[in-house]
């Protein structure tokens, strides 16, 4: 029973890890990615739909990136909700078959406002990992009659041991995409 609440608190937990990751892709660089487009809503006939179920994103150039719409009837929507993504500072230019979004050079200041929003992002990823932890341990304090008091006591360690390497893991993406954000 013991082992059941850790393994699903270490699943939970290797979730809000991944989820924090995915975060950390949708604030940009200096260069262009694909996966900073795959959290763009697109009014698609009134209907919240995601850039990447409408188009094809390429990524040709280091600050660019092509937009190529499946249904050509979109092209003003997606060309809309690209100029509306806060924090992207892109502006997409429309040739009628596809769209290229330039990625303008991030200022030193940009760049410390991007650092502080993955902080933030990484913040909610470690709150997340604790959350969990929380419920796992109230788990384990429930089974206090069915089992020894030792054995949930060394559950609660092992759950501790758990939390701290998922915390970690999320401290080492945040170390690397600040790296990645400062880097000039």
């Amino acid at each position: 029973m013991i082992a059941d609440v850790l393994s699903e608190a270490s699943d939970r937990m290797q979730k809000a890890v991944e989820v924090a990751k995915d975060e950390f892709a949708s604030v940009r660089t200096g260069r262009a990615n694909p996966q900073l487009f795959q959290k763009i809503m697109v009014s698609y006939y009134g209907t919240p739909t995601p850039l990447a179920q409408l188009a094809s994103l390429n990524n040709p150039e280091a600050r660019t990136l092509v937009v190529t719409p499946y249904d050509k009837g979109a092209m003003k929507d997606i060309e809309q909700a690209i100029r509306d993504t806060p924090n992207l500072g892109a502006n997409p230019t429309n040739d009628g078959n596809l769209i290229r979004v330039t990625l303008p050079e991030l200022t030193e200041e940009r760049r410390k406002e991007f650092v502080k929003i993955v902080k933030a992002k990484a913040e909610d990823g470690r709150v997340s990992v604790r959350n969990i932890r929380r419920k796992a341990k109230d788990d384990l304090e429930a089974l206090k009659g069915e089992v020894g008091d030792d054995e949930v006591a060394r559950g609660e360690k092992e759950l501790e041991h758990i939390t701290k390497s998922h915390v970690d893991q999320i401290d080492e993406a945040l170390k690397r995409k600040e790296a990645e954000l400062l880097e000039v």
